[in-house]
């Protein structure tokens, strides 16, 4: 998930003696407490800690991932536009970087080539989400007007997802024509800000958490006040997704971001990161773009998302490690939409249906190690690389879920609240 406006296209993973579904895999293992997943919603005056299904493992699905968005009623004008589908064979696909199987030459998406030319379809796949407000910000007036923002599809998180349905920004989608949506995990199926999943269909999950290079910091990172030691001071980074840093700085502070915390709670912990910030501690705050900076040494520690540590370790050996703090990280989920100015609605929903696909969804789980949506994925695994199928980076144990929680829901008023003094401190 998440994401800076230009960021690198990664480089190809190395090939592996293994089966051709298999990821290329590190060569020694990572904190196995990568991927932890959300399980099903509770409410108690708003989000509370996740209960999570019982054997998770032994299922197809890792549990179901909670939606931890506001809720309300659409308020746009825009009307959806004339579905082209018929006559224009085109899909277009706005996604994060990293975030879909890649060829080794890291130039192509197989499972997307193998999509074109089932359903005779042009596909076209952009990695051009960075950030969610930043990538909001820049097609909000189009969407306002119920124009074309030049993709048929969005990839967005659940917090952002909730604020484009709530707009009317969003197109209602024909189950009748997706039946492999059926194939969603339970507890994903009918989340609040989207009940019946009416509008969106989850991609992926996954959670923030620490990461380091373990040349440069050979002691590790256990609590997110390791962060803050004097000798990493100037290499800190740490992610512009509001829900997640903060997250973590509230969990460190004692207060649980899935509960009823005050406000008092949430500018103690924006204190924190307005002194790291001014302070000289914290280099920059990024999106995705990070993973540039870790890779090129000019950060060292961070707080950072799951898969893309996994991604760079691909590529570098390796060299980094990530790990749920001692008091807990975040969750989260990125949404599949279709905006409300898209001609292609009807391919749109042919390409989400693919990609529930149980075989279709393991090969991209394979690459990307976050968890899938779609139940079958695991034993869809398990018939190519039992061993991916008991990986728990990508299918959880209960202990893994038990160290996590998700943001609270927030109202608009508090959203805009919140979020706008977040982003006045990291100055965006």
């Amino acid at each position: 998930m998440r994401r800076s406006d230009d960021p690198p296209r990664p480089a190809a993973r190395p090939s592996a003696p293994r089966s051709p579904m298999s990821p290329h895999r590190r060569t020694a293992p990572a904190d196995p407490r990568v991927r932890a997943l959300v399980a099903q919603a509770s409410h108690r005056g708003g989000l509370s800690r996740r209960s999570f299904l019982v054997g998770a493992l032994g299922t197809a699905g890792a549990g179901a991932l909670l939606a931890a968005c506001g809720t309300g009623s659409p308020s746009a004008s825009a009307s959806s536009a004339q579905d082209l589908s018929d006559s224009d064979r085109l899909v277009r696909w706005a996604n994060w970087t990293q975030y879909l199987d890649q060829d080794e030459e890291g130039t192509g998406y197989p499972s997307l080539r193998a999509f074109e030319e089932r359903s005779g379809l042009e596909a076209t796949y952009a990695e051009d989400i960075d950030d969610n407000d930043a990538f909001f910000g820049k097609v909000s007036g189009q969407l306002k007007n119920g124009q074309d923002i030049g993709y048929d599809i969005v990839t967005l998180t659940d917090w952002m997802a909730a604020r484009m349905i709530r707009l009317g920004y969003t197109q209602a989608l024909d189950r009748t024509r997706m039946p492999n949506a059926d194939n969603i995990l339970p507890g994903l199926a009918n989340v609040d800000f989207d009940p019946g999943r009416k509008h969106s269909l989850t991609w992926q999950s996954g959670f923030a958490g620490l990461a380091w290079d373990k040349e440069k910091v050979p002691g590790g990172l256990h609590t997110l006040s390791d962060l803050w030691a004097p000798e990493l001071a100037g290499r800190v980074e740490v992610l512009s997704e509001m829900r997640d840093t903060m997250g973590l700085i509230m969990l460190d502070q004692g207060v649980d971001p899935s509960g009823d915390w005050s406000d008092d709670d949430f500018y103690a912990a924006l204190e924190v990161l307005k002194e790291k910030i001014d302070s000289g501690h914290i280099r920059q705050v990024r999106g995705n773009a990070y993973t540039q900076d870790l890779a090129s040494g000019d950060a060292v520690a961070v707080i950072g998302w799951s898969g893309d540590i996994t991604s760079l370790n691909y590529e570098s050996d390796d060299r980094f490690e990530f790990a749920i703090p001692e008091a807990g990280g975040t969750l989260w989920s990125d949404n599949l939409m279709v905006p409300v100015g898209s001609p292609h609605l009807g391919n749109a929903e042919e390409l989400m249906n693919y990609y529930y696909d149980p075989e279709v969804a393991a090969q991209v789980a394979a690459w990307v190690n976050y968890i899938t949506p779609v139940q079958g994925a695991q034993e869809a695994m398990a018939a190519i690389d039992p061993e991916l199928a008991e990986d728990p980076m990508i299918f959880p144990t209960d202990e893994i879920l038990a160290r996590v929680s998700v943001f609270r829901t927030l109202s608009p008023d508090q959203e805009e609240r919140y979020n706008g003094e977040f982003l006045t401190v990291i100055g965006a």
